[in-house]
């Protein structure tokens, strides 16, 4: 259903996400980075925050689940971005950092302890990782799209899931784009 809706309306998407302002949340993340650092960027969607990565001079892998976002992603960075799901990822203590901004948010409650035991497996030891969940409990479709919602508390639960894995902080932050008014909960994970 959700791949169905990205893969249906990609250029919409892209459009709508490409040039939004990322840099607060960029900067919280990169700190953390060292130099010349391996990112995943995981469910890169128009790969606004790939090439904003790239750019800085880190190491850049990243994926989408639909094949039609992962090429305009590609067309977007430059970067040879993989058309993949979460399940798919077997990379072992690769990256630095793992980036996944509003991409966790469409994996169903029941699938995410494993998609996030995936993901802390591909980070290293003392890897950084960020997450964003738009913020409220609960599963929900609206227009052709599921999204788990999260709280402080939900996330919190959920990474009693994920062996190795803690919150170094958790925030609220407004939508970025301006015409949104939704409420977003941002996670900033550590791999011990």
């Amino acid at each position: 259903m959700t791949l169905h809706y990205y893969q249906n309306n990609a250029q919409r998407f892209f459009e709508e996400t490409v040039n939004v302002d990322m840099s607060s949340l960029y900067e919280a993340f990169t700190r953390h980075l060292p130099a010349g650092a391996w990112v995943l960027d995981a469910g890169c969607g128009s790969g606004r925050d790939a090439h904003a990565f790239s750019q800085q001079g880190y190491k850049v892998d990243a994926f989408d689940a639909s094949s039609e976002l992962a090429a305009l992603a590609r067309q977007h960075t430059g970067l040879p971005v993989r058309q993949m799901t979460f399940t798919e990822l077997n990379e072992k203590e690769k990256y630095d950092g793992i980036w996944c901004c509003a991409s966790l948010l469409h994996v169903s409650l029941h699938e995410l302890p494993e998609v996030m035991q995936k993901l802390a497996k591909a980070l290293k030891p003392g890897g950084i990782w960020y997450v964003s969940f738009k913020y409220g409990e609960g599963e929900r479709e609206k227009e052709g799209r599921r999204f788990t919602d999260m709280t402080q508390a939900s996330l919190l639960a959920l990474l009693s899931a994920v062996p190795g894995i803690r919150a170094e902080t958790l925030w609220v932050t407004q939508d970025k784009r301006p015409e949104r008014r939704e409420l977003w909960l941002n996670g900033l994970l550590k791999k011990r």
